[in-house]
Parts: structure tokens; C-alpha cells; sequence
């Protein structure tokens, strides 16, 4: 396995760990009461413009040729940052 499939796998792990967070928020917020799950809801619809935004930089790096995907690492690290963050923040909001 080459660096670039190394990178890409541990990207993908992080994703898939994403999703199954974003899942659980999203049957958290299907329990609570009207007012409470409005908020959640959006909380979830935010996190998932994150995950896509996430999953299309990695199709970006899954596509790129050569060498060019170690150029591509700061914008990705920049969005998998920002996902983390949201995450933690829906996770402050939903305890």
C-alpha cells in the first residue's frame, strides 16, 4: 500500500466514523420533543454539508494523479478540521 492509499484509507475511516456519529445525533434528535428537535435537526442537516463537503474532498484526492494529491493535503486537513469541530459542537448542543 503506497502513501496515497494509506491516506485515503485513514480518511475514509475517519468519514465512516463521522456517519455512524451523525446517525446516532439524527435518532437522538427523533426522540426529543418538537422545540428540541427542530434544533437538532438543523444541527444534523449542518453536519451533513460538512460530511459531503468532506466525502468530495476525498473523491478529489481519490482522483488525483501522481504526486498532486500531497499538494491537495492542507485543503483536505482544513475540511476534515472543520468537520471535527462541528461534530464536537452537535455533540455539546445534543448532551
Amino acid at each position: 500500500m503506497d502513501r496515497k492509499e494509506a491516506y485515503q484509507d485513514k480518511l475514509q475511516a475517519q468519514l465512516d466514523e463521522w456517519k455512524a456519529e451523525i446517525a446516532k445525533l439524527r435518532a437522538k434528535a427523533d426522540k426529543a420533543q418538537a422545540d428540541a428537535k427542530l434544533k437538532y435537526m438543523e444541527e444534523v442537516d449542518e453536519l451533513r454539508v460538512h460530511q459531503k463537503k468532506a466525502e468530495a474532498r476525498l473523491e478529489e484526492l481519490q482522483h488525483a494523479q501522481g504526486e498532486a494529491w500531497k499538494d491537495m493535503k492542507s485543503g483536505i486537513e482544513a475540511s476534515w478540521d472543520e468537520m471535527a469541530d462541528a461534530m464536537k459542537h452537535a455533540w455539546k448542543r445534543f448532551s
